[in-house]
């Protein structure tokens, strides 16, 4: 097996200027620029085919990681030149750099990188990672950022794929289900009840229906009052929490005209229980 000349490679590396450094420097710049550049466009162009929208949108975090790999390959393979032997020191450098102290930034780097690669989810994704719940709006190599339905922006480190599970609402997809609950009080007409909420979620300008997409209005039975749960599809995800809004005005609405009231409270008095 063929040593490795410590000498030669140290020797290498003496080649290294400040010119070099700066050069260095002024690519990676450029490589995130550019990548912000692509993201840009890619997301307005999206916007303007809204049927493959979350399709160009997957293609974002992809031109990132190929824009980021040719920048490091071509500082490395040009600018500093490095030979195998350096190349094999400099992997050495990083991995003792990640058991000192930068474990957590590569392992985010690492899980950003299997995010892309295994499409585990997408831009565009509502997804429930951890204690987060949002929108995915760009996959980074350290975090990706999502939007909550509170529009709050919030970066979730992408190695909690190692740890939490992720659920995606629509993997992908443009349709999303959404569900919504009612409760309406134990002696009302049930049946008039189920065809209200379903007219009102067939009539929302948010839905869509389909063979594979249908509208499912489900009763459930408590002790103190009866629920009713509508299981519906979304033609966008963003309108998720809009459609929500709007089937339950418009229920509540019909059901007062029909004398359909929510539940009263039920307080228990523990004390006289306790008599």
């Amino acid at each position: 097996m063929a040593e490795v000349n410590l000498d030669t490679v140290v020797t290498g590396f003496e080649q290294i200027d400040p010119n070099t450094v700066l050069v260095s420097f002024a690519i990676i710049i450029l490589a995130v620029i550019l990548s912000k550049i692509v993201a840009f466009f890619l997301t307005k162009f999206s916007e303007m085919t809204w049927r493959y929208r979350l399709h160009f949108k997957t293609i974002i975090p992809l031109s990132k990681v190929l824009i980021y790999s040719l920048a490091i390959y071509y500082i490395f393979a040009s600018i500093f030149a490095l030979s195998f032997n350096q190349l094999v020191l400099l992997s050495g450098l990083i991995g003792a750099a990640i058991g000192i102290g930068l474990r957590n930034l590569f392992e985010n780097i690492a899980a950003g990188i299997i995010i892309v690669m295994e499409k585990t989810y997408h831009v565009g994704d509502r997804i429930e990672m951890g204690d987060y719940y949002g929108e995915v709006k760009d996959i980074g190599l350290r975090a990706t950022r999502l939007v909550t339905p509170n529009d709050e922006l919030v970066l979730a480190p992408n190695n909690l794929v190692f740890t939490q599970c992720v659920a995606s609402g629509n993997s992908g997809s443009s349709e999303m289900m959404a569900m919504l609950d009612i409760y309406i009080e134990n002696d009302s007409d049930v049946d008039l009840a189920m065809k209200i909420l379903r007219e009102a979620v067939v009539t929302s300008r948010f839905v869509y229906i389909s063979p594979t997409r249908p509208v499912v209005i489900l009763l459930n039975d408590y002790p103190f009052y009866k629920g009713l749960k509508a299981r519906a599809y979304v033609n966008d995800l963003r309108d998720e929490f809009v459609f929500r809004s709007d089937v339950t005005r418009r229920t509540w609405n019909e059901f007062y005209k029909k004398g359909i009231k929510p539940p009263k409270a039920h307080i228990v008095n523990y004390g006289n229980a306790a008599e």
